[in-house]
C-alpha cells in the first residue's frame, strides 16, 4: 500500500507530481476528484489495499474526471457529482459546457476520461461521509464543495486555486476566466466559503491552507 499524506481526521490526500498540482482526496472511504486521464495508475496504485464506498467529482472538467471512469470500473464504485454537473460527466463531452476557448477543447482532448453513469445527484445539504455538500456554481454549473463543521474543514475544488494557475506559486487565485463560465457567480461562491472561516481549506489546485483569515481577506478584495 502506498502512503497517502494525513491533513485532518480521516482525510488524506493521495500523492502526485508536481506535488499539490492536481489534487485528490480520501475522506475516509470516498474518493473526492481524479485528476487527468493519465493520472489513473497512479490512483489505482495509491487506492491499493483501501477500502472504498464511491467517488465524487467536484465538478465536471478534464482535470478532475479524468479517470473517474477508471476508477469506478476498476473498484466497483459509484460516481457522485454535482446535479447541474451529471450530463457532462454521463456524456464525457465536458467542454461543451466551458467558455468557448481553444484551451478548454485541447484540455478536454488531452485530459479528459470517459463518460461515465452518475449513480448519484448532489444538492444542497447532502452528506458524503461526515462532510455536508455545499452548492458552489460558477466555475462550472453543478460545482460542489464539501464542509465538516466539526473541524472547521473545507473541501472547495477550483472555487479558488491555492496556487497559480500557470507557475504552481503558493498563494489564492481565482480560476481562470477561459475555465470559469460565470465569473461572478463564482465570486459569490468564494465569498460563501470564506464566510465559514475554515480552519483546513483543500484546493484542486495548490497546497493545504491552514488560515482562515488569509482566505477571507483575499475574497473581500475580489469585485462583484
Amino acid at each position: 500500500m502506498l502512503r497517502v499524506k494525513q491533513l485532518a481526521d480521516g482525510v488524506h490526500q493521495l500523492r502526485g507530481f508536481p506535488p499539490n498540482a492536481i489534487n485528490v482526496y480520501l475522506l475516509g472511504d470516498v474518493l473526492v476528484d481524479a485528476a487527468s486521464r493519465h493520472a489513473e495508475r497512479r490512483i489505482l496504485r495509491e487506492l491499493d489495499g483501501r477500502a472504498l464506498s464511491a467517488h465524487v467529482v467536484t465538478h465536471a472538467h478534464p482535470d478532475h474526471q479524468g479517470s473517474s471512469h477508471a476508477v469506478c470500473a476498476r473498484r466497483g464504485v459509484p460516481l457522485w457529482c454535482g446535479e447541474a454537473d451529471a450530463a457532462a460527466i454521463e456524456s464525457g463531452r465536458l467542454a461543451e459546457r466551458q467558455p468557448r476557448h481553444p484551451i478548454n477543447r485541447l484540455s478536454e482532448r488531452a485530459f479528459a476520461g470517459p463518460g461515465h453513469s452518475v449513480a448519484r445527484r448532489l444538492r444542497e445539504g447532502d452528506e458524503v461521509g461526515d462532510f455536508a455538500v455545499l452548492e458552489t456554481p460558477g466555475h462550472s454549473a453543478g460545482h460542489i464543495a464539501l464542509w465538516r463543521e466539526r473541524d472547521r474543514t473545507l473541501i472547495l475544488g477550483d472555487v479558488l486555486f491555492g496556487c497559480h494557475p500557470l507557475t504552481g506559486i503558493p498563494g489564492l487565485h481565482e480560476p481562470p476566466g477561459f475555465f470559469t463560465p460565470d465569473p461572478a457567480r463564482n465570486r459569490e461562491s468564494a465569498r460563501r466559503l470564506a464566510s465559514l472561516e475554515p480552519a483546513l481549506a483543500l484546493f484542486g489546485h495548490g497546497p493545504p491552507l491552514r488560515d482562515g483569515r488569509a482566505l477571507a481577506a483575499f475574497v473581500a478584495l475580489l469585485g462583484d
